[in-house]
């Protein structure tokens, strides 16, 4: 019978843009071994990112801190070297040579979950990245590649009035937040 220790939060360090992967391998090689139940919980801490791409917009999540994986755990026995020799796992934060990982302490693990559920709740709501008089360039739509400033900006409706030089004449262009870039 395994003593009962509490789960404390631990952060692994792995190969940047397999995140996601290693998870997972982690988590069928640590069931594999018949040690699920010492594992409350692993995940990598992403950020929804909205993009635009054609037009559409594709919401992505981008990884919040790349290169690590969160596990709460109770890391005792064999559970470090399960982890440890999974492909791409570099091994763990703070960790001295050949001495145990160390685990988070509650402030840090707040302040990294803290921050992935603030994500969550803040997509939709974004400082607004454009003032008037700025100069843009249009990224998305027919006036793509032309330039201008910004009149008026809406925030409701996400809107920018940005005035365009068309064939000579300035011409005001209702554009969303998405359909501009920073000159």
């Amino acid at each position: 019978m395994a003593e009962v220790t509490e789960k404390k939060w631990y952060v692994i360090r792995a190969v940047s843009g397999q995140e996601a992967k290693i998870k997972d391998y982690i988590h069928s090689e640590i069931n594999r071994m018949g040690y699920g139940d010492a594992v409350e919980d692993l995940l990598v801490p992403t950020e929804k990112v909205v993009q635009i791409r054609n037009g559409k917009k594709i919401n992505k999540e981008r990884t919040y801190f790349p290169g690590y994986i969160m596990i709460k755990a109770n890391l005792t026995g064999e559970i470090p070297h399960i982890i440890k020799s999974v492909t791409n796992v570099i091994g763990f934060l703070g960790e001295t040579k050949g001495g145990d990982p160390v685990p988070l302490r509650t402030s840090e693990v707040n302040r990294m979950l803290g921050k992935v559920d603030e994500l969550a709740l803040s997509t939709e709501h974004v400082a607004i990245p454009f003032t008037v008089g700025e100069n843009v360039k249009v990224i998305d739509g027919p006036f793509n590649g032309f330039t201008g400033s910004i009149e008026k900006v809406n925030e409701e409706k996400r809107k920018l009035e940005v005035m365009v030089k068309i064939f000579g004449r300035k011409t005001p262009l209702e554009l969303s937040y998405m359909q501009v870039e920073k000159l």
